[in-house]
């Protein structure tokens, strides 16, 4: 049964393969407490703004992904997922017992993570199957791996479900460019700098 809970949103999207392994749902979340200086979405950052969106709603829209695109799981960042870990939890524990994956993306480190008092934080991390950790550094470009925005940013495998030998973490990093009327929506990481997912009006300067 799935919790009352809801989860403030800044971005979904439901089909991708610049987000992770595989065909994923990507939600990034609205609010950060980190301030890494050349943040990716700096938009994500105030915890106001984005929208609100009760658990079974975002459960619904990732069902419907799950049937109409073959997603195999979901990533979350932000903004910062563990500063939204009692959604975010609840949503990985949903997404699992319809077998599908979970990568977080998370501004802190895997220890400064497990040091944080918050119960929802373990639960989440419990429920993770794929950790890419530390904050984004503009001055260290990630060149080799997909999908990490930069060099100092760890990946951790948290299950057995992705091995860290897997070809697809050595293919060039992407951008995936969708037009929904006059608005143009960008995410992925180009082959040398992060850009991350940013919207803008077609026809506005």
């Amino acid at each position: 049964m799935l919790s009352d809970c809801t989860l403030r949103i800044a971005q979904m999207v439901p089909c991708t393969e610049a987000e992770g392994p595989g065909r994923r749902f990507a939600l990034w979340f609205q609010g950060c407490p980190l301030r890494c200086p050349g943040c990716c979405n700096p938009e994500m950052l105030p915890f106001t703004g984005g929208t609100e969106m009760a658990l079974r709603e975002v459960v619904a829209q990732i069902e419907a992904a799950t049937y109409e695109q073959n997603i195999e799981g979901i990533t979350l960042l932000g903004g910062e997922p563990l500063a939204h870990a009692a959604g975010a939890a609840a949503l990985a524990r949903a997404v699992q017992e319809r077998g599908l994956t979970v990568m977080v993306f998370s501004g802190y480190t895997l220890e400064e993570a497990r040091q944080l008092p918050d119960p929802d934080i373990a639960e989440l991390l419990a429920r993770t199957d794929i950790l890419v950790d530390g904050p984004y550094l503009r001055e260290q470009p990630e060149t080799r791996r997909r999908w990490i925005g930069s060099a100092n940013q760890r990946i951790h495998f948290l299950s057995d479900r992705y091995r860290a030998d897997d070809p697809r973490w050595l293919l060039p990093n992407t951008l995936e460019i969708r037009l929904h009327g006059l608005e143009l929506t960008i995410n992925g990481f180009p082959a040398r700098s992060a850009v991350g997912l940013w919207k803008r009006s077609l026809g506005k300067r």
